[in-house]
């Protein structure tokens, strides 16, 4: 057996990889919304939804995006395996695990260092992605595992156990997530005396002698010295059982203490001796915080969010398994600050751009779903307009403002005539054409006004040009005596009829010949679709294993 040491998740088609076309996102003003008032000095208008199948969506936003956002949150599909009642558990697990892996890669491009991915998720797929997301994005990158309780009433179905909770997986970009912020806690000052003749603020004094672990002078014997007491006696850090024991600070900082008169001394009873003992004071934070719990029963449950959404929508458009917004509210209180990107490639009903807004962070949300425009647009105008009075708005005082923007995918870029060519797609023109072939050959798309071959740019000299025009000679070389010093241009077109030696800073490429290959054209849903899933009989089972030697 040949040595492999990679341990991993495989499933049924795990090594199919999708060919994504990079589509153009098309702005619909009629669908776009704005407040007709500025209400606030930081209202955000250029917030984005996008309708359209998530996967292209996310390959779109690769492009202007990628290391720009500071918070991604998904609701993907939880695989209760009502979908898949004709088919085994293997190809069950597989095509959600397939699905998830082809999301997380473009959503992991686009955080930024200090970036984090927060995924909501039950028993049936938790550990499965738990999986997945290590192999993805290295297990240090793991930051906890959330747990929300979803229900606030009994349950009565006639079930073994009662699934009260739900997970938020939480990754960060870079290890450790330092810039998450704490929670504030008041209850912290309960363990500091209140202000006294001795101090004007609330404060503690702790023992300088180290006690517990590691308290002993052999464990640190720098530690062990002598200082001076008010009545000129050497004091040495001294165990009540008599054992020579270790001041809790070294020598520099306690003498520092001295000379700034900030060492406490108290006179205590030891063993039946009256001696004097040395504290440092301690005052209390200005604003008490501590770390987020990993337990989370304090959030408004999935009852009250549907009596909220009830108020939004109507008895009949209510989802199944709405997320409150004091969750994602509380997502986006640890890992971003105003005026951060924010994310959601599976909105759902829109619970994450709304709770975005209200905090005054940016936002874009991608949705499929027929509920982009039941559900989703709807609220977000009562957000804008400040009618929404659910969720956080008193909590964050919201009283409307802002507005976003409207985009569908482009159609794709090309599509076959009568004889199965690939031509170009009859609903592009000229700009649309040309910011495709801006995203296939990895330029940003900014046409120059002044000169109209700019179309794009990758660096401050290089550009690119596209055109459905014949490229002559002529044309070339009036193109060509044009390019600044050290410029540099790819020129797309249908054909051309020149020497390419002759124009030695252009590159010429015809479309749609160049990216023929580069990408799967024509494909415009790549949701779950039963239909299209392979026959149960030629299926295999999903397995765990290691391909390392035998275990």
């Amino acid at each position: 057996m040949s040595k492999k040491t990679k341990l991993e998740l495989t499933w049924i088609g795990k090594d199919e990889n999708l060919r994504l076309e990079p589509r153009i996102l098309m702005n619909n003003p009629d669908l776009s919304y704005h407040s007709r008032l500025k209400v606030a000095q930081n209202d955000e208008y250029e917030n984005m939804l996008i309708y359209g199948d998530n996967l292209l969506a996310l390959k779109a936003l690769q492009s202007d995006f990628i290391g720009k956002i500071k918070c991604i949150f998904i609701d993907p599909p939880y695989n209760t395996g009502s979908a898949f009642v004709h088919y085994d558990d293997g190809i069950e697990h597989s095509i959600w695990l397939s699905m998830m892996r082809d999301r997380l890669v473009l959503l992991w491009n686009l955080l930024c260092a200090e970036g984090s991915l927060w995924i909501t998720i039950d028993d049936n797929e938790a550990h499965y992605l738990k999986v997945l997301c290590d192999e993805l994005f290295g297990r240090d990158r793991f930051v906890a595992s959330f747990i929300w309780k979803k229900v606030d009433s009994p349950n009565d179905n006639k079930v073994a156990v009662t699934p009260d909770h739900e997970y938020v997986l939480c990754y960060s970009k870079t290890p450790g997530a330092k810039w998450f912020k704490p929670m504030k806690d008041d209850s912290i000052l309960e363990a500091y005396r209140t202000p006294d003749f001795e101090s004007d603020r609330p404060y503690r004094d702790r023992l300088l002698k180290k006690n517990g672990k590691n308290s002993l002078r052999t464990d640190r014997p720098s530690m062990f010295f002598s200082i001076i007491s008010p009545d000129g006696n050497e004091v040495y850090p001294i165990h009540d059982d008599g054992r020579e024991a270790r001041w809790a600070m070294g020598k520099q900082t306690v003498d520092e203490l001295v000379v700034e008169n900030k060492l406490i001394w108290k006179e205590r009873i030891v063993n039946g001796i009256k001696q004097w003992v040395p504290y440092t004071r301690e005052f209390a934070p200005v604003n008490p915080t501590r770390p987020y719990p990993s337990i989370w029963n304090d959030l408004n449950t999935t009852r009250q969010t549907k009596a909220h959404h009830k108020l939004l929508f109507g008895e009949n458009l209510v989802f199944d398994t709405p997320k409150p917004e004091d969750l994602i509210a509380r997502i986006l209180n640890i890992s971003t600050d105003s005026k951060d990107l924010v994310l959601d490639s599976f909105a759902g009903s829109g619970t994450t751009g709304a709770v975005a807004h209200k905090m005054g962070r940016r936002w874009i949300m991608v949705e499929l779903g027929e509920h982009c425009h039941t559900h989703i647009i709807p609220r977000m105008k009562r957000v804008i307009d400040g009618t929404d009075q659910g969720g956080i708005t008193k909590e964050v005082n919201w009283q409307g403002g802002g507005g976003f923007r409207y985009y569908r995918l482009a159609p794709s870029l090309l599509e076959k005539d009568k004889f199965g060519n690939w031509i170009i797609n009859k609903e592009y023109n000229a700009p649309m054409l040309a910011e495709a072939m801006c995203k296939h050959h990895g330029f940003t798309y900014e046409p120059d006004e002044a000169v109209y071959w700019k179309q794009g740019w990758s660096t401050e000299t290089d550009y690119i040009y596209t055109t459905t025009q014949l490229m002559t000679r002529e044309l070339a070389t009036q193109i060509h005596d044009s390019l600044g010093e050290g410029e540099t241009l790819l020129i797309c077109c249908k054909a051309f009829n020149l020497n390419e030696v002759d124009f030695p800073n252009i590159t010429f490429k015809k479309i749609p010949a160049s990216i023929l290959n580069r990408c799967e054209f024509g494909r415009d849903d790549y949701s779950l679709n039963v239909a299209q899933l392979p026959q149960p009989e030629k299926l295999e089972q999903l397995e765990l294993f290691s391909e390392g030697e035998e275990l």
